[in-house]
């Protein structure tokens, strides 16, 4: 089992900079891969990046290249996403997951452990 806890959301202003964080416990394999999703109010959740513990190749969703950073401490067992340049279409709840096939990194439907997500709000 996985447990996995996000933490740093909170309100910012348009053009501003969050940084989440994503800490894992459990049994964390290096073949594991870590995302981050978000899902904002009457909308589908959607892919936002994500990284390999082994490696730490990354992945990005076009609507945040560029002004999100997905990285990963894996002697702290922790994901970051650095968010810059927040627009307010960025508000969502924020989600970490990870996905223990390396298979299908931008479905939601392939990750198996899944946070219970942090608010960011970016207001205009």
């Amino acid at each position: 089992q996985v447990q996995l806890e996000e933490s740093g959301g909170g309100l910012v202003q348009a053009g501003g900079s969050l940084r989440l964080s994503c800490a894992a416990s459990g049994r964390i394999f290096s073949g594991y891969v870590m995302g981050w999703f978000r899902q904002a109010p009457r909308k589908e959740r959607e892919f936002v990046a994500a990284i390999r513990w082994s490696g730490g190749s990354t992945y990005y969703a076009d609507s945040v290249k560029g002004r999100f950073t997905i990285s990963r401490d894996n002697a702290k067992n922790t994901v970051y996403l650095q968010m810059n340049s927040l627009k307010p279409e960025d508000t969502a709840v924020y989600y970490c997951a990870a996905n223990v096939k390396d298979y299908g990194l931008g479905s939601e439907y392939e990750y198996d452990y899944w946070g219970q997500g942090t608010q960011v709000t970016v207001s205009s």
